[in-house]
């Protein structure tokens, strides 16, 4: 597979763009990565993704895949040489997906209530993010990785957000190290493969761009 064009379309923050990379690298595909501009979007974005215009893209030989899980289980069937991401058994896999969707549908959406509220609302934010963060915890248990032995799809789709969670901790005015220690033990224990290290943003530096997009 050499000869194969792939080229990620992403940006740095994006806890979403970071997926793909992340898949990518630990299937040991080579790739370019290009910064988009989100206030003045490539001509190619536009073009690769019509509907929602949004990143990230993978571009494979010049076919576009949208959405990034549907992204991360793409590299998962295409390079199918390196270990899987996904579990092998079908129930494992469908529990794995259940999860990566519950992260997409609640862990962003609650973040930004810590810095878009105040008052009550924003205590009821902040432990309605602890409690989604205790469950997630919940499903991690004692296992090393959300899959069991082997860092998989699961642990994709939520590594990402570490990066945030500087930012998240800072607005809310909460520990999630005293919340949840077991799910920071598994962040830590994620962040020392290359694939997650090379990809996640440096969390006071994702703090510090909110910081601006919220005065501006």
């Amino acid at each position: 597979m050499a000869d194969e064009e792939v080229v990620v379309l992403g940006f740095w923050t994006s806890t979403y763009g970071t997926r793909a990379t992340i898949a990518l690298d630990e299937k040991g595909v080579k790739y370019e990565y290009r910064e988009e501009d989100l206030s003045n979007k490539s001509s190619l974005l536009l073009q690769m993704n019509p509907v929602h215009k949004k990143i990230p893209v993978l571009i494979h030989n010049g076919k576009p895949v949208c959405e990034s899980l549907i992204i991360v289980q793409y590299v998962d069937e295409v390079w199918r040489d390196k270990a899987p991401l996904l579990p092998s058994d079908p129930y494992q896999r469908a529990r794995a997906r259940f999860w990566a969707d519950f992260i997409d549908k609640k862990v962003f959406d609650a973040g930004k209530k810590l810095w878009s509220t105040k008052g009550e609302e924003h205590e009821a934010a902040k432990k309605e993010f602890i409690e989604i963060l205790t469950q997630l915890e919940g499903e991690l248990g004692d296992k090393p990785y959300f899959g069991g032995e082997r860092f998989g799809f699961l642990d994709v789709a939520l590594i990402t957000f570490y990066s945030w969670f500087y930012a998240f901790e800072t607005f809310g005015n909460f520990s999630t190290e005293a919340e949840c220690p077991k799910l920071i033990e598994w962040a830590k224990r994620c962040t020392h493969r290359e694939s997650v290290s090379k990809s996640l943003a440096d969390p006071k530096k994702v703090y510090e761009f909110l910081l601006g997009r919220i005065a501006g």
